[in-house]
């Protein structure tokens, strides 16, 4: 096995042949983050003397997936599959998602075994999520050791590692992808304004991401006093997170998912900060031109919202009211009509007829409305919550690198399944990852696509996975797909039949325009 063995700068490390594929697992990319160094930044490995042995993925970063505490403090490591034979390969970097909260590189429907048998060198890596990596105490009183954006730190980290080593697996570090869906699509366009990963990587595709997931120092605290709610301890108790068992840490991590729309309508999950890693809003650096010449493909599913629209603990908006007071909260009163007319499905005076459900238990310059409007259909606020966290900050992204760059495309998922049908979440969030990996037997899989014909599930995966592959390899995904061009350009749909159309967003982008939300 001598011959899968590699020189990093950190040390030698031993992979293994696996049909085909040679894979080196569970690298570790920088030292453990716990004990002192728990709430630190990333810090540079120590190289090892020995041969580390790469055979299995490292733990997952700690978190409660669908009610199991699971994963590990010690969790920073990265992972490489190539094909078996050749050089100076094209490089795929896949950063998962999650909403920075669960998720894991080691996921099967992540494994990247299709990517490197069609010639990449697959790479994927785990980072701190939570809050561990995206909580920020750094303003409380007590806590200015503590130090914000740990989870950015640890996607930085990754990223200069495979600068520094990728070549000697057999990569080349000249021709580089990133690649994201959801939070990790997000992390794909914070890399874009990230300074200290300039020229890393020369491509990105940003699937699903989350463009203003980012907030001040100031708002951020909106959420970790939901938080510290949550934990039932105050904010002079804080330094005491620096010892706590890491499961029950997690007690708030649930209270503030439950809870934060109530509080604060339309802002997002903990997540990054602006700070010294990030120093600006990412649509605001990447229109400066802090990604100039990287190439990019980004696109949205066309029903998101129906992942977090729902009638309890909604992870957006779900009522006119609480969009009423997300707008007021951000100083845009005056654009409330113009954002209900856009989006309420009558065509009817549509918002004197909210208007006229008044009552008087809370004083707004919009009143509340009864809770059943909710309930029609809730596609206006799945719409609502689509545009306002996914599609509109993506346009603008689109239009802002495209500055900077022609190579820009942008993409639509509308596929809906047999199940997607059945089960009402239509084209939901996350729905094209089994189809941009090519992994149709994972249990979500099957979920979305296992009463699907054979040959429509196949021609999906070779629009989209094969394009990945194109774009990573050519610089280029499909001659059939125009590049962007503006609010109304060519968009490549992806659907049983997949197509390129002139999508025409001009209406949505005005109304939207730019106004901003907790932002300050």
């Amino acid at each position: 096995m001598s011959k899968y063995i590699v020189n990093t700068k950190s040390g030698k490390v031993k992979g293994y042949l696996r049909e085909g594929r040679i894979e080196y697992l569970g690298i570790p990319y920088a030292k453990p983050p716990v004990g002192e160094l728990r709430f630190k930044r990333a810090q540079k490995i120590e190289p090892w003397n020995d041969v580390f042995d790469a055979k299995e993925y490292g733990p997952e970063a700690v978190q409660n997936d669908d009610g199991v505490n699971k994963g590990s403090e010690d969790c920073l490591t990265i992972n490489v599959q190539r094909p078996e034979k050749g050089e100076k390969l094209p490089v795929f970097v896949y950063i998962h998602g999650g909403g920075y909260t669960t998720g894991s590189a080691s996921v099967p429907l992540y494994n990247g075994k299709h990517f490197a048998d069609a010639g990449l060198l697959f790479v994927s890596f785990q980072y701190r999520m939570s809050v561990f990596g995206f909580y920020d105490f750094t303003t409380y009183p007590g806590c200015e050791d503590f130090e914000s954006n740990c989870g950015i730190s640890d996607q930085i980290m990754a990223m200069q590692w495979i600068r520094d080593n990728i070549e000697v697996f057999g990569g080349d570090p000249g021709n580089v992808t990133i690649n994201g869906e959801s939070a990790g699509g997000a992390s794909v366009i914070n890399m874009m304004a990230i300074p200290s990963v300039k020229g890393i990587f020369q491509k990105a595709i940003a699937q699903s991401g989350l463009p203003n997931c980012v907030m001040t120092h100031e708002t951020a605290r909106q959420n970790i006093d939901l938080y510290l709610e949550g934990m039932g301890i105050t904010e002079k108790d804080i330094p005491k997170l620096k010892t706590m068992e890491p499961y029950e840490m997690l007690k708030g991590v649930d209270y503030i998912a439950q809870h934060h729309q109530y509080k604060n309508p339309g802002m997002f999950l903990p997540g990054p900060v602006i700070d010294d890693l990030l120093p600006e809003r990412p649509i605001d650096a990447i229109r400066k031109g802090s990604a100039e010449g990287v190439k990019l493909i980004i696109g949205t599913n066309l029903h998101e919202g129906t992942m977090f629209v729902h009638p309890e603990n909604t992870g957006f908006p779900n009522s006119w009211a609480m969009v009423a007071e997300m707008m007021e909260k951000n100083d845009h009163a005056d654009e409330i009509p113009r954002v209900i007319d856009f989006y309420h499905p009558s065509k009817n005076d549509r918002f004197t007829k909210f208007i006229a459900q008044q009552n008087n238990s809370m004083s707004s310059s919009v009143p509340p409305v009864k809770e059943d409007f909710k309930q029609e259909g809730a596609y206006p606020f799945i719409a609502f919550a689509t545009d306002y966290a996914f599609q509109m900050p993506s346009v603008k992204v689109a239009e802002a690198q495209r500055q900077y760059t022609e190579d820009v495309w942008m993409y639509r998922y509308e596929f809906i399944s047999k199940s997607g049908w059945k089960t009402g979440w239509l084209a939901s969030h996350a729905f094209e990852l089994p189809l941009s990996f090519a992994n149709k037997d994972f249990e979500f899989s099957q979920f979305v696509f296992g009463d699907e014909p054979e040959d429509v599930v196949d021609s999906l995966i070779q629009e989209i996975h094969g394009s990945w592959v194109r774009f990573a390899k050519t610089g280029e995904p499909n001659p059939e797909w125009p590049r962007f061009i503006g609010y109304c350009s060519p968009v490549r749909i992806f659907a049983a039949e997949s197509k390129t159309v002139q999508l025409d967003r001009t209406e949505l982008m005005r109304v939207w325009g730019d106004m901003r939300f907790y932002e300050g």
